[in-house]
Order: structure tokens, then sequence, then C-alpha cells
């Protein structure tokens, strides 16, 4: 699939749970697809978990 699908895809989830559930529910939608992208490019190996708990001097080095 490429990016522009699955950007689509995402698109329609987040305004068919905003149109039938409120913006509670398109908020919901919207946090539990980033957690989920954060979780599949941490099991992908495209993220490092220490990346979320250095601090800014680490980074530089």
């Amino acid at each position: 699939m490429s990016i522009a699908v699955i950007g689509m895809i995402a698109g329609m989830a987040l305004g068919f749970a905003g149109y039938f559930g409120g913006f509670g529910a398109f908020l919901l939608v919207a946090a539990l697809g980033a957690l989920g992208f954060v979780i599949g490019r941490f099991i992908e190996g495209d993220l490092d978990l220490g990346d979320f708990f250095r601090t800014r001097d680490d980074r530089r080095r």
C-alpha cells in the first residue's frame, strides 16, 4: 500500500468517527492511530525506545 492510500484510509476512519461519534470519538481514534503508528515503527525497527528518553545533550553526540 502506498502512503497516500494509508493516509486516505486514516482520514476516512477519522471522518466516520467524527461524524458518528462526535468530537470525543474523533480524538480517541486519532490518539489510538498515533499510538499504533509509533508501536508499528518500533516493531519494524525504525524507532528506538531510547529516542523518547534521551536528553537534548545526548542527541547531539
